[in-house]
């Protein structure tokens, strides 16, 4: 095995499991020294256990790599400072963090509660935000004091977000938000030496399982595993990636894409009646090109 990401210190949240778990494992064997973090919620993000971070870290530990646990909630600002200063006290620096922690709580539109949404966007949305903030600003002292600084944030998005998904609306608009964060964040802080992307996932996992994923051959399930993601992770992780950012791969089955995001289509000039908006409008549309299936293609591909 290489060691792409050798003596890097990486954060890795919602690691204890599932895709999480596995850029933990690859990292740690690229090198890396890792903080796996992991709240040990279930599915919906209910509950806390610290049992899945410890044993990951037991898991890299016994192979002969190095990693602390983290159990703080990330979708706080006071856990997410915790869990960066943790990776710089511990290693005594810090060059990536990989936001994937996340939780599921779907519903269609008109029976979500409050909660529900509210929960969803959390975790995933300022989840994202909380580590990021902090890792951002660390490297942003240190470039200026003069440090070389080679830092990375890869983020989690989804076919979800960049696509859509029905029963899905704060998921979707949760990830969506991570895609646009991605884009920006990118562009903030290029000027110090940090690099800003992210994925959209499909794989099998406990989090799809009740979407229908849980119920394929093994032939389907080997496309679909999580350790199919990580290679990318990795990669983006590294010294090597240094000149990508602003970017999210769509990358699902075995398959790396990248996902190219708004464009401006069809244009006319605007008009003051409004009377005279519905056959231009109409037009407008038919030119255009329709909106993504689930898998990025134009739903008139068939």
């Amino acid at each position: 095995m290489g060691q792409l990401c050798k003596d890097r210190v990486c954060v890795v949240t919602g690691a204890g499991r599932g895709i999480g778990r596995e850029h933990a494992l690859l990292l740690a064997s690229h090198g890396a020294k890792i903080v796996v973090n992991d709240l040990g919620g279930s599915m919906d993000g209910e509950g806390h256990e610290s049992g899945p971070a410890h044993d990951v870290v037991a898991e890299i530990v016994a192979a002969g790599g190095e990693a602390v646990a983290n159990t703080d909630d990330i979708s706080s600002f006071d856990g997410a400072e915790k869990l960066i200063r943790q990776a710089v006290d511990t290693f005594g620096d810090l060059h990536a963090v990989v936001n994937n922690a996340g939780i599921l709580r779907d519903r269609m539109l008109t029976n979500m509660t409050e909660a529900e949404w509210d929960a969803v966007i959390k975790v995933h949305l300022k989840g994202t935000f909380g580590p990021s903030h902090f890792a951002a600003a660390y490297w942003r002292d240190r470039s200026k004091a003069g440090d070389s600084v080679d830092g990375r944030i890869i983020n989690t998005s989804s076919p979800s977000g960049i696509y859509g998904n029905i029963g899905q609306t704060n998921y979707g608009a949760a990830k969506a938000g991570i895609a646009a964060f991605t884009i920006i964040a990118s562009m903030e802080l290029a000027r110090y030496g940090v690099t800003v992307n992210a994925i959209a996932p499909a794989a099998l996992t406990r989090m799809t399982e009740n979407l229908g994923m849980g119920k394929v051959d093994d032939e389907m399930k080997e496309k679909l595993s999580p350790k199919w993601i990580a290679p990318l992770i990795c990669w983006l992780a590294s010294p090597e990636s240094a000149s990508v950012t602003g970017r999210v791969f769509d990358i699902t089955g075995m398959e790396i894409a990248v996902a190219e995001g708004w464009h401006k289509g069809p244009t006319a000039p605007a008009r003051h009646d409004p009377e005279e908006l519905g056959p231009l409008v109409l037009d407008l549309v038919s030119q255009a090109r329709p909106n993504a299936d689930m898998f990025g293609h134009d739903k008139t591909d068939g």
